[in-house]
């Protein structure tokens, strides 16, 4: 990747990352901890505790909570060159939900909360949740449809609902709980073993690089202390954006990374494999795929830095998030599904992990809201700048 425009920081920082992924994780990727429901919780610590060694663990956090105070910018050629590897982002500690987490947490938590929730979550030595998404009909990509209420009395909450795909869940120690309250929308922190919290399975989902996978959750009659509220009652939709607005685009950081490994893999097979007389690189085919894979790699990369550079100069930057998680995550499967395609039978074994990008990357095209959700809120946004134009400027000769 081109680092050269970086901060010295950062680009210090970005070659230490690259040669902790090859030295010390890539070797854990066929490591029999690394399940169907993503690292077990004793290869997450290995992994972090070689992070925290080598002063690499949360380096996106401000410095007081041990990281290195990136700005977005920064923490995009970091997060990339993490992603080299799908273990990589849980070893060093920036992997969803903990990342866009401890994000939020920083942002609107009290000093007392911080110190409860924050820190263990910023040390690495405990995981999260985020519960928002419900099933049955509940909250998806629209939130205004939540079922699960929070209810006050006699000083503390008392929550009820389900909740599903919550990422993460099984083996978290802190939760941050989405509910309605009233026609609104509030945010509760809370510890996941609190009564009432029922995780009723880990779903079987197509991707596998998040430890604890994804639960479907049962929430009876929870109860919650006013002190847990996250930041101002009836404020929730407003702190999903700011949480979730950074994080589509953290997501594609690291998974841009995945599918630079992904490239390089399918580039030097084809580069080394002999059909038909010569290598493949050579047969068109072939070589105009990893061509292409080249162009995309680079345009994605160019709109996560833009989108970045957004967030620099103080922008919520919803919009851009919106743009870079449908360009970007659309991008980087079309990439990893050529390199499927180039590796030919050994694209769909686990000999590579080419088959793991291609799984996770199509599920990234959904999580965080899916394409055709952010086409939508992008369209409105047309509609909203056009509409009052008048018929001669709509309608040019």
């Amino acid at each position: 990747m081109d680092i050269s425009k970086a901060s010295a920081k950062a680009r210090e920082l970005v070659e230490r990352v690259e040669a902790f992924i090859c030295e010390e994780v890539i070797p854990y990727e066929k490591d029999p901890r690394n399940h169907g429901h993503g690292p077990s919780e004793d290869l997450v610590r290995e992994l972090r505790a070689r992070a925290r060694a080598a002063g690499l663990l949360a380096p996106q956090l401000p410095k007081e909570w041990g990281g290195y105070g990136l700005s977005h910018t920064e923490t995009a050629a970091v997060f990339r060159a993490s992603g080299y590897s799908p273990l990589g982002p849980v070893a060093m500690n920036i992997m969803a939900p903990d990342e866009g987490n401890m994000h939020l947490l920083e942002k609107v938590a009290t000093v007392e909360q911080k110190e409860r929730f924050l820190r263990p979550l910023a040390d690495g030595t405990a995981r999260s949740a985020f519960l928002m998404t419900e099933p049955d009909g509940g909250a998806g990509s629209d939130p205004s449809m939540m079922k699960t209420v929070a209810v006050e009395r006699d000083g503390e909450w008392i929550i009820s609902g389900r909740k599903w795909l919550i990422t993460g869940a099984e083996g978290a120690s802190v939760g941050i709980i989405m509910a309605k309250t009233g026609d609104k929308a509030t945010m509760f922190l809370i510890d996941m073993e609190t009564p009432g919290m029922q995780i009723e399975r880990i779903l079987d989902t197509i991707d596998n690089s998040m430890p604890g996978g994804h639960a479907v959750i049962n929430l009876v009659d929870v109860r919650v202390p006013a002190d847990q509220v996250l930041g101002a009652v009836d404020e929730g939709f407003k702190y999903a954006q700011v949480r979730l607005a950074p994080a589509r685009l953290t997501h594609c950081m690291r998974w841009w990374g995945t599918a630079k490994r992904s490239h390089d893999i399918a580039s030097r097979y084809a580069c080394n494999r002999q059909a038909f007389g010569k290598a493949l690189v050579e047969h068109e085919g072939v070589g105009f795929m990893l061509a292409d894979n080249e162009i995309e790699l680079k345009q994605a990369e160019l709109m996560i830095d833009w989108c970045a550079s957004v967030l620099d100069d103080g922008k919520l930057g919803t919009v851009e998030s919106s743009m870079a998680k449908v360009a970007v995550s659309e991008a980087l499967f079309r990439v990893v599904d050529r390199c499927v395609q180039v590796l030919g039978g050994l694209g769909v074994t686990r000999d590579t992990v080419v088959e793991q990008a291609f799984r996770e990357i199509r599920a990234f095209r959904i999580y965080d809201g899916p394409s055709e959700v952010h086409r939508w809120s992008l369209a409105k946004g047309v509609k909203h700048r056009y509409k009052d134009r008048t018929a001669t400027a709509a309608n040019p000769a």
